[in-house]
């Protein structure tokens, strides 16, 4: 059964949206920090709003900019460049990636990954996205060790 954005939950394209929408949001949070609130209305306003799944990407702005810190500690463990010293693009998909594996059970984690790396792909430097990908694979195992199918440890 297909959700759409009519009737129901808003469908996967709506929530890929959000997702680009906010990896933007994250990114401009970077280069010019402000509060969450001020950017997800700079953000609400775009002409391709919308498309977006508006809901999820407000609690995906406000989870992550209230988490960054404990998001890049986690990081910090999983990635072999420190959170300061990373490309804000891939900072901002691997902070969506971790919140998304860590804080959305019901979105599969090959959903996440899958995601995270088209972002990169689109957005980031040239072989970012498989930086991401290794990253979001070992934080995978880690936040999800039954659905990755090895023991949690």
């Amino acid at each position: 059964m297909k959700a759409s954005g009519r009737a129901g939950r808003p469908g996967h394209r709506a929530r890929s949206f959000a997702r680009r929408l906010a990896l933007q949001a994250l990114y401009q949070l970077q280069i010019n920090p402000r509060p969450w609130q001020d950017t997800v209305q700079q953000f609400a306003d775009d002409p391709q709003a919308d498309r977006v799944d508006r809901d999820y990407f407000r609690e995906l702005i406000k989870a992550i900019a209230s988490n960054r810190d404990a998001l890049d500690s986690r990081l910090s463990r999983l990635s072999e460049i420190p959170p300061p010293e990373l490309d804000p693009v891939e900072h901002a998909v691997l902070w969506l990636g971790l919140h998304e594996l860590e804080f959305c059970p019901d979105l599969p984690y090959r959903v996440a990954l899958a995601e995270a790396v088209q972002l990169s792909k689109q957005f980031g430097a040239t072989d970012g996205h498989k930086f991401v990908n290794a990253v979001l694979d070992r934080a995978a195992r880690e936040l999800r060790p039954d659905e990755y199918g090895q023991p949690a440890g």
